[in-house]
């Protein structure tokens, strides 16, 4: 309903045709579909890139392949697809948010990402003309939330006489998204990859002021909404180890064992933006100051570098263990649209995953992956000059299904309970999370149908 009543109000406005009235009413029309505080710094909440598949692990991609779901962060893992992947996923989000003795109980979702990966070479066709050949290729192609700015934040002014003097109200919304293709090649047990995506978004900030226990008072409002475009390329490598063992024959032979290593970043990243600002003070509706008024200001920012390296050891199909580590340079962002200081990051994490029988004819849940995993991360944000700390476990069960033609798929449900911000009395929040992905996988395409 709150949607509804939404689309119809800024629809009014927009058939006013009037930018001025638009910015009049801006603050009191914004709805967040999210209630993070910080969001109002950078480009929002930077959003996890990782898909359902891995979410249970820890959001582990550096040294993960899979030959049934894509690995969206680093391209080196596609040429081990060995069938089309077509993959959807979404998420609901609780979070209890507390600063000192006020809270907020919040409810969020909305889907994560499309992602479309496939092999070039049909592993059907190859195995049909019995054919080998060192070398592989994968392609993606995809499109993802980057970037979630939402918030609605009420504060008092008090004066030293304990009374109030003005409220504050602090609204936005809007984010980024990345539309990227990506590529990867193998040759024997070495691959690499490359992503090229193109980053754009729009992000709008409201901030009223209001003396409610003044008597003809002027309020003041600010408004300032800037969007976003560039591009973004992003290069992987993984390298896989066969481990071996003595037959008993003496001979040196594959034990069904492998360790991968895996490297993935990007290099610094710049993207230009359009912003427009408003300022006006108020007595009233007919009674209106206009301070400053500017659109169509066109400036320039950079995204930092970043990099993330791992390892992941696996046995037999059934077992996999993992961890990674990853920096990111967000000292040297910038943006002209709306200059402000970050701090440099990094994300630790680990995780497994474990399969009881993968060919197991008569009990399903032996085919389930249950999946564990951790991690810990730094914020580029700070409050009060300490920087933002996230951490949490995770949790998740990848229910594979039999399709026609006898193709499988899989439901991935990931659970993520973690802790965000800094400590109590300043702000800090507690969720769960619940991710639920979709993977439709088919062999048939690029199938070379013979007839005699």
């Amino acid at each position: 309903m709150l949607n509804t009543w939404r689309s119809v109000a800024l629809g009014m406005m927009f058939c006013l045709s009037g930018s001025l009235l638009l910015a009049q009413s801006e603050n009191i029309t914004l709805r967040p579909k999210n209630n993070s505080p910080l969001s109002r710094f950078g480009l929002g909440d930077i959003l996890d890139q990782y898909l359902a598949g891995v979410a249970g692990m820890g959001g582990l991609s550096a040294a993960y392949n899979e030959p049934f779901h894509v690995n969206l962060l680093n391209p080196a893992s596609l040429p081990y697809l060995q069938s089309t992947a077509f993959e959807v996923g979404m998420y609901g989000k609780y979070a209890a948010l507390r600063s000192g003795d006020n809270s907020d109980d919040i409810w969020s979702g909305n889907l994560s990402y499309f992602v479309l990966g496939f092999p070039l070479k049909n592993p059907v066709n190859r195995a049909l003309d019995r054919q080998t050949s060192p070398w592989d290729f994968g392609m993606s192609l995809s499109l993802t939330p980057y970037s979630l700015v939402g918030y609605d934040i009420e504060t008092q002014q008090i004066d030293e006489g304990g009374f109030e003097v003005a409220t504050n109200y602090l609204k936005g919304n809007g984010g980024t998204y990345r539309l990227s293709w990506g590529n990867g090649v193998k040759y024997k047990g070495f691959s690499a990859g490359i992503t090229a995506a193109y980053l754009f978004g729009k992000l709008t900030n409201s901030r009223r002021v209001g003396f409610d226990s003044l008597l003809f008072s002027y309020n003041t409002e600010f408004l300032d909404e800037f969007s976003v475009n560039g591009f973004q390329f992003q290069f992987g490598a993984q390298y896989m180890i066969q481990l071996k063992h003595t037959n008993d024959k003496g001979q040196r032979e594959n034990s069904g064992k492998r360790l991968t290593f895996g490297i993935y970043g990007n290099p610094t990243t710049a993207f230009n933006t359009n912003s427009s600002r408003y300022f006006n003070r108020y007595l009233s509706e007919a009674i209106r100051d206009t301070i400053l008024y500017e659109a169509g200001v066109k400036s320039e920012g950079q995204l930092p570098m970043s990099y993330t390296a791992g390892v992941m050891y696996e046995a037999g199909g059934k077992l996999r263990i993992g961890a990674e580590y990853g920096q990111t340079k967000w000292a040297n962002y910038e943006n002209g649209a709306k200059p402000e200081q970050m701090s440099d990051t990094y994300r630790a994490a680990a995780g497994l995953e474990w399969i009881p029988d993968p060919n197991s004819y008569n009990q399903y849940f032996n085919r389930v992956r249950y999946q564990l995993g951790g991690f810990y991360e730094t914020d580029p944000r700070s409050i009060n000059n300490e920087q933002v700390k996230k951490y949490g476990v995770t949790f998740g069960l990848g229910f594979p299904i039999i399709m026609p033609r006898q193709q499988i798929s899989f439901v991935n449900t990931a659970f993520e309970l973690g802790k965000f911000g800094v400590d109590a009395d300043t702000l800090s929040e507690t969720y769960v999370k619940l991710t639920v992905g979709f993977t439709l996988n088919d062999n048939s395409w690029f199938f070379k149908r013979k007839f005699n």
